[in-house]
């Protein structure tokens, strides 16, 4: 268990825990992300989070995987991928925050500053300059936050998922040069 602060915690993901993220994932994705999506998500729930998917992300080497508890309980997930580039930036090492869901009953409590901090603390430590993502630019909440915390536009890109809307498929690729 990895301590953020005295109610947040981190805790790895393991192969044993893929139908508790499943599950808990039904759960969170609709609540945020079901207006975007003609079938109300579950085609993307039931994929990126099915056993052999979870399987595959645990797989990879340069990833981390966590649940995320507040109070002991938990609320969310949290994946990075070290060394993943982000095209046409620079060459120095960077990482990419690949998830971060939160339950929305715990949103506006600072849990994702506190995970944000913990990461680019982390990422100083092992000597990485640069922090990226993916931000859905249907969701004007995250952009903001994560202006507050410094990061910049680079590019965008369009989902192919064909079960989502048109209108809501860009992402903003964001990112953070760690100071």
């Amino acid at each position: 268990m990895i301590k953020i602060s005295q109610n947040l915690q981190l805790k790895i993901i393991t192969k044993e825990d893929c139908k508790n993220l499943f599950t808990l994932m039904k759960e969170i994705y609709p609540l945020a992300y079901s207006h975007f999506w003609n079938d109300d998500g579950n085609w993307y729930v039931n994929s990126q989070y099915s056993k052999e998917n979870i399987l595959k992300e645990l797989s990879q080497e340069n990833a981390e995987y966590y649940f995320i508890l507040f109070k002991d309980e938990i609320i969310g997930n949290f994946r990075i991928i070290w060394d993943d580039k982000l095209s046409n930036l620079s060459e120095e090492k960077q990482l990419k925050l690949h998830r971060i869901y939160l339950h929305p009953k715990t949103q506006g409590q600072g849990i994702g500053k506190q995970l944000m901090i913990w990461l680019e603390e982390k990422a100083k430590q092992k000597d990485y300059k640069i922090i990226w993502l993916d931000a859905m630019d249907e969701k004007q909440q995250a952009f903001q936050f994560y202006k507050k915390l410094n990061y910049n536009y680079h590019s965008h890109v369009f989902l192919p998922f064909n079960l989502m809307h048109d209108e809501v498929r860009k992402m903003s690729q964001l990112y953070k040069i760690i100071k």
